[in-house]
């Protein structure tokens, strides 16, 4: 049995080793690229594919922690560096900044350029310690050869007037919602962007701002040179003005498409995302066989997975909006509850224009209970409005009155989020793949994660590390602290880094607990800081002084995710020594809540200690912003349902928020089915034993550490 642990972890270290091309960040693309090709694929592929996805997760999970363990935590040797110079991007994803910076400058800049060239996606938390690194090391200069990312994290006030227009445009290439928690240095950079390219922008000023068009104003856009619509289609999201703003530029008739009467098929392909956005009032203008045209491409775009459920469903809903507004009263009339469209066969629910034919009534009123059970998968992907889903979800309890059996719930994840947790209760959960389908669905709502998961360990499930990775920390917010101390310390281990930062903050510390048990017996304090980072929102104030003392040099995102009420009882000192050659960084964030509230705490000579002046008030925004608080997310383009808070037993299946979806490439088609069948029955190793003692027990007593009281 060891043997066979040896075998299977060598097989996985060496795939780790293989290039995959990877999405861009997690959940940029839709869980209908893998659900529609499965149903493409048929059962036998569907079935690889099922072990391509259980393999995705083991080899990320192992990949980590190779990544953690070696690459970066080993000995700065020279045979070292120079693998760091020639290393892939999966390995060098696992960057961290603490070893690299006992680099020299040659070798810091060959390792930056390395991930330019193998455009290496890095974190927040990760690139704000590397540019700081960059900086003090004097390369900021070469950031033509540089990731763009890293650029949004510069000292801005480095940049040479000559250098401007090329640095707006390398930035603009990069993401600036990583600048999510440095709200300053976000502000700073538009205000770089406008000193630079003056006030009146025309079109080859849009395209060298690249996506810092994203955070234009309302009133900007309006105005703006027509060019601005390519530019914003980089934009993961519009803001509810920006989308008013867009439709008022496409209905002044001054873009390329002209005035929406003249509107074709091919430029509406060329609005690309944007083309979602469109509102009702203007689809009513637009040629009626232009519109069905466009309506065909984009359901086909959908099942394909080109295009994700929420972008498709906006569409459909304005669209059909349209369509109602404009029918005539006759029309009307013949929507009631008697079919006049005539029965739903099975070939017409894969008709693309089967929603533009059959509204929600008439889908009640013609669609039959054994058409239904007979033709679920098809319908289903088609992007129904959700007054449909409603109907659907409806005729599934006339079908299961005793609850959805777990065979069918994989199909149905477009509907989860309309189930409430009582209706949950009643079904049977019993496999991974289900949780997984489930939860990773991007309509599923992050309060039904405790029901899911309830049903699932009612049945003896258990929460492995390769199921926490695949359904995402987010989910971790929502499990009920009983459920939390369910998980094994071997397996919070290999779930390693996962992303808790939305976590109230009494989840926090429950979590913080948890990855206390399973990391806390780690050797160094550099390997208990990688692997405790995320967790650290949940520290008490003694955790955070015995790291400053071990100048572990904190990364400002890490930072901004701490517990205010911790923060408020740390010194000046205590941070300049926690936050080390990042304490700069303050500067970029101090609008942030939690920085802003610790500043405000601090007198002037304190302010002064740290290099801040002694105004803590916001950043004052240039007209170019959009009026996003500081430190939050972008508003949603859509209407986002209320959220409640875990554990408060609320029922609604209609609060909460929609999830992202897991994203995996389908390993089933690049690797052979005898390797995929090989690496999912070999067992694994053992888990590494640990030694008894740990770099922490010297800096503090033994004994649990202090629980903070839930904010």
């Amino acid at each position: 049995m060891e043997d066979q642990g040896n075998l299977r972890d060598t097989i996985l270290s060496n795939l780790c080793l293989i290039q995959v091309p990877l999405p861009s960040r997690p959940g940029t693309a839709s869980a209908s690229t893998i659900a529609t090709g499965k149903l493409a694929m048929g059962t036998w592929m569907g079935a690889l594919a099922h072990l391509g996805l259980a393999l995705l997760v083991t080899l990320t999970t192992h990949c980590s922690h190779l990544k953690a363990e070696g690459f970066f935590q080993s000995g700065l040797d020279e045979d070292r560096v120079s693998q760091w110079a020639s290393a892939n991007a999966s390995l060098l994803r696992g960057f961290w900044c603490q070893p690299a910076g006992q680099l020299t400058r040659d070798q810091l800049s060959a390792l930056v350029q390395r991930m330019a060239a193998q455009q290496v996606v890095l974190e927040a938390w990760q690139l704000s310690c590397l540019a700081n690194l960059v900086g003090h090391q004097g390369l900021q200069n070469d950031f033509e050869r540089h990731p763009p990312d890293l650029l949004l994290f510069y000292d801005l006030t480095q940049v040479q007037e000559k250098d401007c227009q090329a640095f707006t445009h390398r930035a603009g290439q990069g993401d600036t919602e990583l600048l999510a928690n440095l709200p300053d240095q976000r502000v700073a950079l538009q205000r770089k962007a406008l000193d630079c390219l003056g006030p009146r922008l025309g079109a080859p000023e849009m395209l060298l701002l690249g996506s810092l068009v994203c955070d234009m104003d309302a009133a900007s856009i309006t105005v703006a040179d027509p060019s601005v619509l390519q530019t914003l289609q980089r934009c993961p999201r519009l803001t509810a003005a920006q989308h008013n703003a867009l439709n008022a530029l496409l209905a002044s008739g001054r873009t390329r498409l002209g005035s929406p009467g003249s509107w074709t098929v091919e430029g509406l392909q060329a609005l690309g995302p944007l083309a979602t956005h469109v509102s009702p009032h203007l689809w009513m203008k637009v040629p009626k066989a232009v519109g069905l045209d466009f309506f065909r491409s984009i359901v086909a775009a959908y099942r394909e997975g080109q295009l994700s459920p929420q972008d498709t469903r906006r569409f459909v809903t304005s669209f059909l909006e349209a369509k109602a507004e404009g029918a005539s009263p006759r029309s009307r009339r013949g929507t009631g509850q008697a079919c006049v469209r005539g029965d739903i066969t099975a070939a017409t629910l894969r008709d693309d224009l089967f929603l533009v034919r059959y509204d929600c009534p008439q889908l009640e009123s013609c669609l039959g209970i054994r058409v239904l059970r007979a033709n679920l998968d098809p319908l289903l992907q088609q992007p129904l409005p959700a007054e449909c889903q409603r109907v659907i979800k409806t005729k599934l309890g006339q079908i299961y009155p005793r609850g959805i059996p777990e065979d069918q719930l994989r199909l149905i994840t477009s509907l989860v989020y309309l189930y409430t947790n009582a209706e949950i209760r009643q079904w049977n959960i019993t496999s991974q793949d289900t949780v997984l389908a489930l939860l990773a669905a991007d309509v599923a709502l992050d309060n039904q994660t405790e029901a899911v998961l309830q049903k699932f360990l009612d049945h003896n499930g258990t929460l492995t590390g390769a199921l926490l990775v695949a359904i995402g920390g987010t989910r971790l917010c929502w499990m009920s602290p009983r459920q939390i101390q369910t998980i094994q310390p071997s397996q919070f281990r290999l779930a390693g880094a996962l992303d808790i930062s939305a976590c109230p903050q009494s989840r926090k510390n429950v979590l913080y607990d948890k990855a206390r048990e399973a990391f806390g017996d780690t050797k160094t304090p550099a390997t208990y800081y990688h692997y405790m980072r995320p967790y650290l929102g949940g520290a008490p104030v003694e955790e955070l002084q015995h790291l400053a003392q071990a100048k572990v040099f904190m990364d400002i995102d890490t930072f901004t995710n701490l517990n205010p009420r911790v923060l408020q009882n740390l010194t000046v000192d205590n941070v300049t020594t926690l936050l080390g050659q990042n304490v700069g960084d303050l500067q970029k964030a101090r609008s942030h809540p939690t920085i802003s509230s610790w500043l405000r705490s601090l007198n002037h000579s304190a302010l002064g200690e740290l290099g801040l002046d002694t105004n803590v008030s916001s950043t004052d925004r240039p007209g170019f912003m959009t009026g996003r608080t500081p430190g939050t997310k972008p508003w949603p383009s859509v209407p986002v349902q209320p959220s409640a808070l875990p554990g408060n037993g609320v029922e609604n299946s209609n609060s909460g928020s929609p999830r992202t979806a897991l994203v995996s490439l389908p390993l089933a088609l690049v690797l052979p089915s005898g390797l995929l069948w090989l690496l999912y029955w070999i067992p694994s190793s053992p888990p590494e034993t640990r030694a008894s003692s740990n770099w922490i027990e010297v800096l503090q007593p033994p004994g649990p550490l202090p629980l903070q009281e839930e904010n």
